[in-house]
């Protein structure tokens, strides 16, 4: 998945103004005609979901909007350069330096990123009583030039977080539509995945990233480079497996990686599940998870669905 590129965005040149008389049989010295260039194309740039990534802008780098026509005679106005709407997800940032120019988080909203140039003047422009056969002109103006740096964060209601093989990827395909890797080894999932489910008559949208490890904000694993993934979720989701040697370090190993990258991660409403509980016993669970922390967990088995009703209840409440 290509969540960050830089690419550069150009307004279209505007018309040249041109230099023309008007010559008619009766009328020898009919006086200046020429007609102005037409305006550049303007450069917009449109949210969708028909893209998830910016895989697209990755392969082009340069956008340029449509070049306006030259002027005419008889005082014709060359026409306007087409607009250029370059399309990209929703949720996705445009920056320039390390300025926002803008937050595309609402599916079909636009934004302007570069104006066209004016269009140049014709001889008509420059007649006056002194000068009545003016044989000025002036060219087209340049489009804005801009380079912008786009950043995605996929926008969803719940983003799952745990360490790796904490059951996500299960999870993930377990509620909704989505087709993560499963497989008995780390990192398995090497993107983030988005989802949606349905319960009880209500639909939320679901995001997985790759699994985090001690260090994460250090590099170490995956790093934390896909943590802003879950920034925009409404809630999240810490899967613990309930063969964990030690769930408390788990979850504070997490929690940790989470405040380092962002304190806004750990101010979000947080669902602890305990995952796997289908192959410990309900007592073993008890004792090992009996830390005030865990006391409102949900032990589940996503292949079994057990307990995954009671979970989902659980986000149906906490969206609300």
């Amino acid at each position: 998945m290509i969540d960050s590129t830089k690419i550069i965005i150009e307004g279209g040149k505007g018309g040249d103004g041109i230099v023309s008389f008007r010559r008619e049989k009766y009328i020898p010295k009919g006086g200046p005609d020429g007609g102005d260039g037409g305006k550049g194309g303007d450069v917009y740039m449109s949210a969708t979901r028909e893209i998830n990534s910016l895989s697209d802008h990755k392969r082009k780098h340069h956008y340029i909007a449509g070049r306006g026509g030259n002027g005419g005679s008889s005082n014709k106005h060359g026409k306007n350069g087409n607009d250029l709407i370059v399309d990209v997800p929703v949720g996705t940032m445009v920056f320039e330096g390390g300025k926002l120019l803008a937050d595309l988080t609402v599916e079909k909203s636009k934004v302007i990123i570069a104006r066209g140039g004016k269009g140049g003047l014709g001889n008509k422009r420059f007649a006056t009583p002194v000068n009545r056969v003016p044989r000025e002109r002036t060219t087209g103006q340049g489009g804005e030039i801009i380079t912008i740096k786009l950043d995605l964060k996929l926008i969803a209601d719940v983003g799952l977080v745990g360490l790796p093989n904490a059951g996500k990827s299960t999870l993930i395909s377990s509620l909704t539509n989505a087709k993560s890797r499963i497989a008995d080894y780390p990192f398995t999932t090497l993107e983030p995945v988005l989802g949606v489910a349905s319960h009880k008559g209500k639909t939320y949208t679901i995001a997985d990233i790759p699994g985090l490890i001690e260090g994460a904000s250090k590099g170490r694993g995956l790093g934390d480079q896909f943590l802003k993934h879950i920034e925009r979720t409404k809630i999240i989701i810490h899967l613990i497996r309930a063969d964990s040697v030690n769930p408390l370090k788990d979850y504070k190993t997490i929690r940790n990686e989470l405040e380092l990258f962002s304190e806004k991660l750990v101010g979000k409403k947080e669902i602890i599940a305990i995952t796997h509980a289908d192959v410990v016993s309900q007592s073993d669970i008890k004792k090992k998870f009996k830390n005030a922390k865990f006391k409102s967990a949900v032990a589940i088995s996503a292949p079994s669905h057990l307990n995954t009703n009671d979970l989902q209840n659980k986000i149906i409440k906490a969206l609300q």
